[in-house]
This record gives C-alpha cells, structure tokens and sequence, in this order.
C-alpha cells in the first residue's frame, strides 16, 4: 500500500467517524424528553386490597363509592349498591395507568388540557379515610378526528398528580369511569315480578284495567269486560311479563323533585307464590320513567328477598321501553275489529 492510498483511508474513517457521531447526536435529539419515564406506572405502591373508598370529584358535584360489609355501596345515593365488577375493573385499571407521553404543565397547559379546576379529581382511599393515591383527569386524547368529543371513547386521557404539579402525562386509557354519573357506577339489576296472577294498572285521569288468570298456564281474562269487549292475549302476555324483564338506567338522587310520583299510574300485581307489589310511576326524565314501589309476602328465603327490599327504599330510574306494554291503556289491549283475519 503505498502513501497516497494509506492517506485516503485515514481521510475516510475520520469522515466515517464523524457522520456516525453526528448520527448519534441527531438520533438523542430527536428522543422525547420523557424518554426515561415512558412505561412508568403512576401509581407504585397502590394496592387494591387497601381501598375501601374511591372519591370523584368534578366542579360541581362529588361521588362517593364506598366498601359497606361484603358490598360497595354509593354514598350519595343511601348506600345504593354499586356494581362490584366496575369497581374491581376501575381499580385495576387504575393500578395498571402507564405513562405514554409526558410534557411540561405550565399554567395555561393546565386550562388547555382540563387539568385546572375543571379537572376531575379520583382519590382512593383507605378504611381510615386516608387518601392512598389522587390523580387528576383530563381531556380526552383522540388519535383521529371525531364528530363529537363529548360522546366519544377516547383513545386517551392527560392526567396529572398533585404530588407532580409540573408534569402532565398521557395514558392510553379512557378512564370513563372517572365521573360522577351514577348510572356509571350502580348495579342495574332490578327487581323483577314473575309469575303474576293479577295486574291492575290505573291512570291519574280515570283509565284503568284489571286482568287476572287462575294459573301458570290459564288464559288471561279481563275483569269487568263489557258486552262486545274481547282481550288481545298477546298484549295481555306482553304486559304482565314485561315486569319481569325490567332494569334499571340509574337512581334519582334523594332529594329529587318534580318525579311525578304524587299524582302516579299504579300498577299493581300479585304473584301465583303469594306476593304483591305496588308500583308507582312518575313523570318521564329524557326516556326513563321515576319509579317507586313497595313489596309484600315475598319468602325470606327467596334469592332477590334483600336486593327487592334495599330497592324498595329509593326512587329508581327505569328505561321507558322496558314499561310501554305494561302502561299501555285499556283500550290497546282489546281486540280490534281489524285486527280479526
């Protein structure tokens, strides 16, 4: 090898050198500088067996969803029983937040990314009411455009710690159980009327029907029938059995007013094993009916017995669909003359 090429070779490892060390400068330029947090759970010492209570608070109202014996109970609702499997998930999800992306939160980021004082604040806390963890919930984080933000499932939410006054971080989970909406949090099993003997439903202005079978089996017949007065059996079937599908889409808060539920439809039906209930319902709020009810002569030992019993005891939201063939009039459950073939 003589000088001349010796000395090219040189020239080129040192360009060589010099482009992969100006490779390595651009490529740390071009990190995020959250690189040493992404991954990093929120919550480290978080232990869902030591929650007894998660506290929600939002500009203008406050949730409460609390441990009570082997249940979890909605404080502002009366303990109103809370979905056990939403809480747990809740929880979990919570414990298992991980940091995606993390930026500076100066003042006007806090307003622009709803980490202000219209934030959403979740503590946990432990049986001695002691806060175990607080994380404040954000905007929504979107990774497309979307008609309405509002209705939407997010990809995403910005989320900041009190204890991190100067960071925001996003998490790919939407945390849309982070509200005060009760419907969100409460068990929507109902109560449900089975195997009815009697139903009789009477309106505030005078219309009412009564119909009533003498078994399982028996065909429904229509009390006080007048001449010319025939009962469609399928109507009748449709409203007599629908109380036994029902639901429920929330429970109204206790102190509810303009319900209806003082001048209501009654509906009352007695079961072939003996039990009665009075059911009143109230005005419609959007499409769900107030509701309230009482219930006798049910079996202690019967399997609903003390979920009927703690229902009993609030003024329940139930979706108007689940009510239209038991509220029907009177008139609607008669056979028509076209109705023959």
């Amino acid at each position: 090898m003589n000088a001349r090429v010796a000395a090219i070779l040189v020239v080129l490892l040192v360009v060589l050198g010099g482009g992969a060390l100006l490779y390595q400068q651009q490529e740390r330029a071009q990190r995020p500088d959250n690189v040493g947090t992404l991954g990093r759970t929120l919550f480290k010492d978080l232990q869902a067996a030591e929650i007894a209570a998660i506290r929600i608070v939002e500009p203008n109202a406050t949730l409460t969803v609390r441990r009570k014996d082997d249940r979890w109970v909605i404080a502002e609702r009366g303990d109103f029983p809370a979905d056990v499997s939403k809480v747990r998930e809740f929880v979990l999800k919570a414990i298992g937040l991980k940091v995606g992306q993390s930026e500076p939160l100066g003042e006007k980021d806090r307003a622009r990314l709803n980490l202000d004082a219209s934030a959403t604040r979740v503590e946990f806390r432990n049986a001695e009411d002691k806060a175990l963890g607080v994380l404040l919930v954000g905007r929504k984080y979107f990774k497309r455009e979307v008609e309405n933000p509002d209705k939407a499932i997010p990809d995403g939410r910005f989320v900041a710690l009190p204890d991190e006054a100067g960071t925001a971080y996003r998490v790919a989970e939407p945390l849309t159980q982070a509200t005060v909406r009760t419907a969100e949090w409460i068990d929507r099993t109902s109560f449900q009327v089975e195997k009815i003997k009697t139903l009789e439903v009477r309106y505030p202005g005078g219309d009412a029907w009564r119909i009533e079978r003498a078994g399982d089996n028996a065909e429904w017949k229509l009390a006080g029938a007048k001449p010319g007065e025939k009962l469609e059996i399928p109507r009748a079937n449709a409203a007599s059995y629908s109380l036994s599908l029902l639901e429920l889409a929330d429970v109204a808060p206790q102190d509810a007013k303009d319900t209806g539920l003082d001048k209501p439809i009654s509906v009352d039906a007695t079961t072939l094993e003996g039990a009665s209930y009075a059911i009143k319902v109230g005005k419609l709020q959007g499409d769900n009916y107030y509701l309230s009810f009482s219930a006798s002569g049910l079996k202690p030992e019967a399997k609903d017995a003390e979920r009927v019993k703690a229902l009993s005891q609030h003024v329940l939201l139930v979706p108007k669909s689940k009510l239209e063939d038991t509220l029907k009039k009177r008139a609607e459950l008669l056979e028509q003359k076209n109705d023959k073939k």
